[in-house]
């Protein structure tokens, strides 16, 4: 029978707990398309409360220069060890690559002596150097659907059915997504898109406006996040020319799409990326947030972190019609939904109007209390240390726990 849940799972028993203590608890590879530096979200969140309890290898894809070939490894202040491949520009063949990539994850198992360890996947295309390892577990937790995004490998529809015949748990990052995977695997959870309000929350009482928006007249509707082609540029465009008077603060890298694209109106204020850090305070200053995104193939099952991030900072959003904002933040109203140039305005005039958003503002408060980012990788957790709990005494029966990985690893070496 299918192990399926739409995310609602129950507490671990406390017998399986204390058998992984925090000395027993393998390590966790990941291999991601996202750098660990660019913006910080679902990844980073997840994978900064994994460290607090193992060491966690975070392997981005190559980096092609003009450089000799390396593994960069450095770790980050808060436990991850972030791997960077240097692979010279002259290596361009998928099957040289494919090479390469076996070698350096096999010799950083070695340098760094990677015993007992779980794989955890946010691209397909790591399958194809790492199907010959040995995991005690592995994971797919599939954020978006990849293969529709702008650019996408073509080999990742297939490559993603490969590991999804590999991996024991699939995560998706949102319910949307979770609708279009389940009958995929045996054992699919969702876990959409959570929160750290104490951090966000801090921009219900910030003061002072960063020197780079404080110029910038209300009121204010802003947005930050990755500027790319799910970004609703068009909408942007109308809604600023018809409405001289509001100024539009977008704060985000601009990636994969021509930046004079943009709309370019004198109300419209580029403000570039900021650090996580950085965020409540630029909202602090904010009369709405925005969930500009586009309906198109690429936002067609995306989770959008911002929501509840701006709903933790206490600002009104509005949003396009974007299935995991409206349901279920647009059919409990915590969320304007708006696709159409009118419909974004007379939602935005209907917040400005508003004097009292107190109850609202306890609505949304209600909401909030019941997810966190920490509780979604408690349940995360709980899910890979039953695997591992079920795996161990299989794998451990006729040697000591501590030879059980380097027999794994020298088998991956002669491979």
């Amino acid at each position: 029978m299918s192990n399926r849940t739409s995310g609602t799972i129950p507490p671990l028993s406390l017998n399986v707990a204390e058998k992984l203590s925090v000395a027993e608890k393998p390590d966790v590879v990941c291999f991601s398309h996202l750098r660990w530096d660019f913006v910080f979200q679902r990844p980073q969140h997840l994978l900064t409360r994994c460290a607090r309890d193992r060491r966690v290898f975070f392997i981005e894809e190559p980096v092609f220069g003009n450089c000799s070939m390396r593994l960069d490894v450095r770790e980050t202040d808060t436990g991850v060890h972030v791997v960077v491949p240097q692979l010279p520009d002259g290596l361009r063949s998928e099957i040289a690559i494919t090479a390469v990539m076996k070698e350096m994850t096999r010799q950083l198992f070695v340098d760094h002596e990677i015993d007992e360890y779980v794989f955890w996947y946010y691209t397909p295309m790591a399958v194809k150097f790492t199907d010959h390892f040995n995991p005690i577990a592995a994971i797919y937790d599939c954020m978006d659907e990849l293969s529709a995004f702008k650019g996408a490998n073509s080999e990742l529809p297939a490559l993603e059915q490969r590991l999804f015949r590999g991996v024991d748990l699939v995560f998706t990052g949102g319910q949307s997504l979770y609708e279009a995977k389940c009958d995929q695997h045996a054992s699919v959870h969702a876990f959409p898109s959570s929160i750290d309000a104490s951090h966000f929350g801090k921009a219900r009482n910030a003061t002072t406006d960063p020197n780079d928006q404080a110029s910038i007249p209300h009121p204010r509707l802003g947005f930050f996040g990755v500027i790319d082609e799910r970004f609703d540029a068009e909408l942007l465009d109308q809604v600023a020319a018809k409405r001289p008077d509001w100024n539009f603060v977008i704060i985000g890298p601009i990636v994969k799409i021509d930046p004079d694209s943009l709309p370019k109106h004198a109300n419209i204020h580029y403000l570039g990326g900021k650090k996580y850090e950085e965020l409540p305070d630029y909202l602090a200053g904010w009369d709405i947030a925005l969930l500009l995104f586009a309906r198109n193939e690429s936002t067609r099952f995306i989770s959008p972190t911002k929501t509840p991030e701006y709903l933790a900072a206490g600002k009104p959003v509005i949003s396009t019609s974007i299935r995991d904002v409206v349901r279920p933040y647009g059919e409990l109203k915590l969320v304007e939904i708006a696709d159409t140039t009118g419909e974004f305005i007379r939602a935005a005039e209907k917040i400005l109007s508003r004097a009292d958003r107190s109850e609202w503002l306890k609505r949304v408060d209600a909401f909030l209390e019941h997810i966190s980012w920490d509780k979604t990788w408690a349940q995360m957790s709980a899910l890979i240390d039953s695997v591992v709990d079920r795996r161990r005494p299989a794998r451990s029966a006729s040697m000591p726990l501590n030879k059980v990985s380097s027999t794994r690893v020298n088998a991956a070496i002669s491979t």
